[in-house]
């Protein structure tokens, strides 16, 4: 199996798992979007839209924050147009960015409340300072996900200091299990 990171706002640093992840699992590689720090909706969408079709292998997309709403609305569009690859075999989405409630990333708003065309999971904190886990946990039943919850683990980012965030890894490995 292949994962594809794709990060969040500011592009998961050094310390982040994600990082961790890109260099450890077995077969990883990452998106990198043009501008990290103002994001725009149609150009991230459409800059994840090309790095999932240069995936030749079966694929898990491995998103965080607006990372995964970027990958919702991703799966989402590419779902009505009938055009996720074969390949792509589910998506792990770590806890989301609440886009409509957080300023500077409110051009990605609404988040869209529809059922995923790909097996999902969501991974939430229950002291996430983004998205209440209330929130996570409406997302996860309307998006038709399994939710795993991580605990307290606040945005689940380099400020958590979670290294390889082994907690992590069993949550992903029990998802992929499952497809």
């Amino acid at each position: 199996m292949h994962y594809l990171i794709i990060p969040g706002l500011n592009n998961s640093g050094p310390s982040h798992w994600q990082t961790f992840w890109t260099k450890s699992l077995p077969s990883a590689s990452r998106v990198y979007q043009r501008c990290w720090d103002k994001p725009q909706k149609e150009e991230w969408v459409e800059t994840l839209d090309k790095f999932i079709r240069q995936q030749k292998d079966d694929t898990i997309l491995v998103a965080h924050s607006l990372g995964v709403v970027t990958t919702v609305l991703w799966l989402l569009r590419a779902g009505r147009q009938g055009s996720i690859p074969s390949n792509i075999k589910g998506a792990f989405l770590v806890t989301p960015a609440d886009v409509e409630r957080v300023a500077h990333i409110q051009n990605f708003a609404p988040i869209p409340s529809e059922k995923l065309p790909v097996p999902a999971c969501v991974v939430g904190s229950e002291n996430d300072p983004y998205m209440t886990l209330e929130r996570v946990e409406f997302f996860a039943k309307v998006w038709g996900t399994r939710l795993f919850n991580a605990g307290a683990l606040g945005h689940i980012n380099s400020e958590s200091n979670l290294g390889e965030w082994e907690q992590g890894r069993k949550f992903l490995a029990e998802f992929e299990g499952g497809l």
